[in-house]
């Protein structure tokens, strides 16, 4: 509310108070003075930040007042679907959501063009279909899996921030689109196209590049932009014949979005590239421990309990491993790692951690719940039977898990070490796109619509 309106209601209030005060209760005189105050305070709140990044306000897919999800839906007879709005060109971005703007980023397939939307969570209606950037000579991706729209964005109160990788990177005015800084001089070959999300941090915006020829992890200023820190990957990747990496450099590149995990006061980045896992402090960019792997394409973000971080080394044959983090744990810790699952782990979907298992789910559809204490699992079944590979990653709630995969298909179990089947749903066009919810709702992006699926 602008600052006008404020002083005019308070004085209304004042000289109505003072003009009847004589024969006013003293109690509802002060209330009558304090209430505009507060209801002019409550409107100029912070908007509600309800998915402000790629996997919630808890950068782990797990929804907060879950109670009001829905469990069915179905296209065909319109069963809680609320709105449906048809979408152009592609993406594999989240929709993020604050108050009651939804936001996502899409690209041509040639990679030519870079868009960001903004859809009224309300009724759907597309509030901005933004050309942020356009690319003369966009690298081809040589994987059919990817596209030039991977990264999410991710919100602040008073900012979007964009990423497309190496073709640009951008603060938005969340109130108009308007371009508030963008650098479009961090670059790297991505190859098979880029894939890793922004964190933020303080006053921090955490990028990762690893492509075929750099590999690092970036800092920007969020205010202006700025580079504050840049730690290049240390790892030896072990791919050289004749003096050249083998596959121009295939094996280096990741996708993976770090978490953050809080060790005594201070904060590290915990990131997954290729070869390796590491651990930065968050504010200075410092390396502080590595694990190595064998592994490359790392796209699955880590998952944070406590003390304890599970980190999925990336396709093809990803492991899946646990690491204490303290004040000791520094340098090449490899030896140290807890437990380490070499088969039946998530390929490209984040999993979820809910009532002491891990959930996840392999690229051809295979459900694993894995117990946190010593990475077996209490079960594995097959989740997915139609066509379509699992790249979304999964949403939970405390009691339900909540998977869908690329044929359109939707299904949902409890968060149990007991397998159990709650639904199973269907949309007409798959999903590539992780889900996002707020107030009670689902929001899905497909290939080709945006959803939102009520009770």
């Amino acid at each position: 509310m602008r600052l006008e309106c404020f002083v005019q209601r308070i004085l209304s209030a004042i000289s109505y108070a003072f003009s009847s005060a004589i024969t006013m209760n003293p109690i509802r005189l002060l209330a009558l003075l304090i209430l505009p105050a507060a209801t002019v305070f409550s409107q100029i709140a912070t908007t509600p930040l309800f998915w402000p990044d790629k996997q919630g306000p808890t950068c782990n897919g797990v929804v907060p007042d879950s109670d009001k999800m829905p469990l069915e839906w179905d296209e065909k007879s319109n069963q809680g679907i609320a709105w449906k709005t048809p979408l152009e060109d592609e993406g594999h971005s989240t929709p993020v959501i604050g108050g009651d703007l939804i936001w996502f980023t899409a690209a041509t397939k040639d990679g030519k063009k870079n868009f960001v939307y903004c859809v009224n969570r309300q009724d759907g209606k597309i509030l901005q279909h933004k050309l942020l950037f356009e690319n003369e000579a966009p690298e081809e991706l040589g994987n059919p899996m990817n596209n030039y729209a991977a990264p999410s964005c991710v919100l602040e109160g008073d900012a979007v921030f964009v990423t497309f990788g190496t073709y640009g990177t951008a603060r938005l005015d969340p109130k108009t689109a308007a371009v508030v800084w963008q650098r479009r001089d961090i670059n790297v070959r991505h190859f098979r196209g880029p894939g890793s999300s922004p964190v933020v941090f303080e006053n921090l915006l955490i990028l990762t590049f690893d492509g075929i020829d750099k590999q690092f992890t970036i800092a920007l200023d969020k205010q202006t932009g700025k580079e504050v820190w840049q730690t290049p990957r240390s790892t030896d990747y072990h791919d050289l014949e004749h003096g050249k990496p083998i596959r121009e450099g295939d094996m280096r590149k990741a996708f993976g979005t770090p978490a953050l995990i809080k060790v005594g006061n201070d904060t590290q980045l915990v990131s997954v590239g290729s070869r390796a896992a590491y651990g930065y402090d968050a504010r200075t960019g410092k390396e502080i421990w590595r694990v190595t792997h064998g592994g490359f394409n790392a796209a699955v973000r880590p998952l944070v309990n406590g003390d304890t971080v599970f980190m999925n080394t990336g396709y093809p044959g990803g492991e899946l491993m646990a690491l204490k983090i303290n004040a000791a744990t520094l340098g090449d810790v490899t030896a140290k790692v807890l437990w380490n699952r070499t088969k039946y782990n998530a390929d490209f979907a984040s999993a979820v951690l809910v009532n002491d298992h891990i959930f996840q789910t392999t690229a051809a559809g295979v459900g694993v719940c894995v117990k946190l204490a010593d990475g077996t699992h209490a079960w594995s079944e097959r989740i997915f039977t139609g066509a379509g590979k699992v790249i979304a990653s999964a949403i939970a709630t405390k009691d339900r898990v909540y998977f869908f995969n690329e044929g359109g298909a939707a299904t949902v179990i409890a968060a149990a070490p007991e397998f159990r089947v709650l639904a199973r749903n269907k949309l007409d066009s798959g999903m590539t796109a992780s889900p996002a919810a707020a107030d009670g709702a689902l929001y899905l992006r497909t290939k080709t619509h945006l959803y939102k699926i009520v009770k």
